[in-house]
This record gives C-alpha cells, sequence and structure tokens, in this order.
C-alpha cells in the first residue's frame, strides 16, 4: 500500500509519518511525505529524534506534492490541520483520505527534556497508527 503523508511545510510532522511507516511497513507500506507550501530543510530535530528511535533519515527532504504526481498514493493522510482543509491537487482523485492531526513537536517550548518528550509522544503516535495499519494489510 503506498500512503502519502502531507502537512503544509512537510519539514517535521509528514516527515515522521515517511520515516516511520517506509520502516516499520517495510513489504507492506510504501511512504512518501509531501507539503502544500514547503521549506527548504527538514527541520533538525526531526531527524535527530528519527535517528535516537532508529530510524534511518538518508534521502528524508522537504518537497511539494506536486513532485509526487507520479506517486500514486492508496491513501493520503493530512498531519496538520491547515493542510486538511486545503484542496488536494487534481492527480490525487479519488483516493482513500484520512487525518492525523498532530500535534507538532517542532514548536514545542521548554527544556530540552520537554521538547524531546513532545516529539518523542509524536514517535509514539505515529508508531502505534502505522501498526494498525500494518496489521490490518497483513491480516
Amino acid at each position: 500500500m503506498k500512503l502519502l503523508f502531507i502537512c503544509t511545510h512537510n519539514r517535521c510532522r509528514s516527515i515522521l509519518c515517511e520515516a516511520i511507516a517506509s520502516q516499520r511497513g517495510a513489504g507492506s507500506l510504501q511512504a512518501a511525505s509531501a507539503g502544500s507550501a514547503p521549506v527548504d530543510a527538514v527541520h533538525p530535530l526531526t531527524l535527530r529524534y528519527l535517528e535516537e528511535r532508529g530510524y534511518q533519515t538518508s534521502g528524508l527532504q522537504s518537497q511539494s506534492w506536486e513532485d509526487l504526481a507520479a506517486f500514486n498514493p492508496d491513501r493520503v493522510v493530512t498531519v496538520c490541520d491547515s493542510a486538511a482543509g486545503e484542496t488536494c491537487p487534481l492527480w490525487m482523485g479519488e483516493v482513500e483520505k484520512h487525518h492525523w492531526g498532530l500535534p507538532d513537536p517542532s514548536r514545542a517550548e521548554g527544556s530540552a527534556a520537554a521538547i524531546r518528550s513532545a516529539f518523542m509522544a509524536v514517535i509514539d503516535r505515529i508508531e502505534n497508527k502505522v501498526d494498525e495499519w500494518v496489521r490490518e494489510i497483513e491480516s
């Protein structure tokens, strides 16, 4: 199953989802991520905490959803509320759409421990959701 994770800037939440789904769902899921208004680079803490949890980060990049017109996803998942309200490109067609509404850990404030905790909580949620889909596909 091909998954496309969408967030406005494609620098944190959708990147977390792409990496986690690609690696936890290897053999069952193929994941990509994109944004409606991507930025120049992935948030550095996104990469740090993915690596800390054992995920590979090479090749992760912020990109426009227009760059993925040939990807043909089976499911599109918006992970931020602003992206959920946007009109998706026509090329997505009648694809199955989901909204996860994840909090943005890159906006967390406070101590380094508090920021790390925010990232880990979001990673835990993504892992649980991805694992549910893998079980669904494999059953």
